[in-house]
């Protein structure tokens, strides 16, 4: 009786490592049905809630983040990481693993420790144009790297054997065809006849500096009938962001939502976003071509959010804007010349490469299918790019 394929993934901390873990471990779910798929995170990240909301199995683990803003916490870190990945080599021998996956973050490191330790085969895959220190960490302990950007390569160890196969998405937006479902979008969100809608769109907790420049432009453009702008705020924003458009009478053409249950409808009902640059926005914007201006958030390691939206920017897709000279005034200037040209919309759409992206899930599937020796699967050494 043939045993059922086991993997474990390695992700948390972020949605940004959390979201493509879940859509690896979907789209392994449709190779291999009777598949068991869990994961390994901390007690500490998104990860408690996100994972076992979509029907998937958390193990948690003793972890710190790689982090020099640690202080003399910083150098417990080896001791944490050997900690951790003994505590991961033993989940893999429960589970019955035949590969693990780390899709970058703190929490994923001690999965690929922990699968060394075990004699079991590993991948990872990194999300970022730049990589981050986890990642680079792991890149040493296996010879499996994936990529969701081709930039990233010079930054890792081993990076001339990595595989470029793109952002493994969730949910609709991978096969979002805008133009067919925008009727749809606009009627969802009230969008009137002849306006042009922009979407403010600061992540699952929301972004101050995007909210604050919003609720500014609101006020401004308060008198216009063509132009509606649409902010996600995150749950914690919500009430004070709503009393701002009411004083400044931004209401008259803004809303403010805690978030968005539809992203699909959201993109095609919009003209334009302005949104922060983590790698599965970058990517979703490549994928479904809409125009942007990013706005990266200059706290992030290595600052990769700049580099990641370079990744559209530099391809005349999207519009770079740093988070320091964002306010109602400069977005203004950005977004009021963007939406009278259509001509130009229309070819920063164009201008952005929708690579890999769709399919990326697939694909890094099979690349830990054939690591499992798994039925029908592709050898670990045939490019990702044929094994679908």
């Amino acid at each position: 009786m043939r045993t059922p394929l086991s993997v474990v993934i390695g992700a948390g901390g972020t949605g940004g490592h959390i979201y493509p873990g879940l859509a690896l471990a979907d789209a392994l779910r449709r190779a291999a049905p009777d598949a068991v798929i869990s994961f390994v995170g901390t007690a500490r990240g998104l990860e408690t809630r996100l994972i076992p909301q979509a029907g998937y199995r958390l193990h948690t683990v003793d972890m710190i983040p790689f982090d020099p803003s640690l202080g003399a916490r910083r150098y417990l870190l080896p001791a944490a990481l050997l900690r951790s990945g003994a505590q991961c080599r033993a989940i893999l021998k429960e589970q019955g693993a035949q590969v693990a996956v780390g899709m970058g973050g703190y929490p994923s490191a001690p999965v690929i420790v922990g699968a060394r330790l075990a004699g079991l085969p590993s991948l990872i895959h990194e999300s970022n144009a730049v990589p981050g220190r986890a990642n680079k960490f792991a890149a040493r302990l296996t010879p499996h790297l994936a990529l969701a950007f081709d930039r990233s390569r010079a930054h890792l160890t081993g990076g001339e054997r990595a595989e470029t196969v793109g952002m493994p998405l969730v949910g609709p937006v991978a096969q979002l065809d805008r133009a067919a479902l925008r009727p749809a979008g606009r009627r969802a969100l009230g969008v009137p006849d002849g306006a042009r809608l922009v979407l403010f769109n600061g992540g699952s907790l929301g972004a101050a500096r995007l909210t604050e420049a919003a609720v500014g432009l609101a006020g401004c453009h308060r008198a216009r009938p063509d132009l509606r702008l649409l902010i996600k705020t995150g749950p914690a924003a919500l009430e004070e962001t709503r009393a701002r458009l009411a004083a400044n009478g931004g209401v008259a053409v803004a809303e403010a939502v805690p978030y968005l249950d539809r992203m699909d409808l959201a993109y095609a009902a919009a003209d334009l976003v302005v949104c922060r640059a983590g790698s599965a926005t970058i990517a979703e914007l490549a994928t479904i071509g809409m125009p942007a201006v990013l706005v990266p958030y200059p706290h992030a390691p290595g600052d990769h959010q700049t580099h990641n939206a370079r990744v559209l920017s530099d391809a005349g897709a999207a519009l770079l804007l740093p988070d320091a000279e964002t306010s109602a005034q400069r977005l203004d200037a950005l977004i009021t010349p963007l939406l009278a040209d259509p001509g130009r919309l229309a070819a920063m759409a164009q201008a952005a490469d929708p690579g890999t992206h769709a399919r990326a899930a697939d694909l890094l599937a099979a690349k830990a299918l054939a690591l499992a020796g798994h039925p029908g699967a592709t050898h670990p050494n045939t490019p990702l790019k044929e094994s679908i």
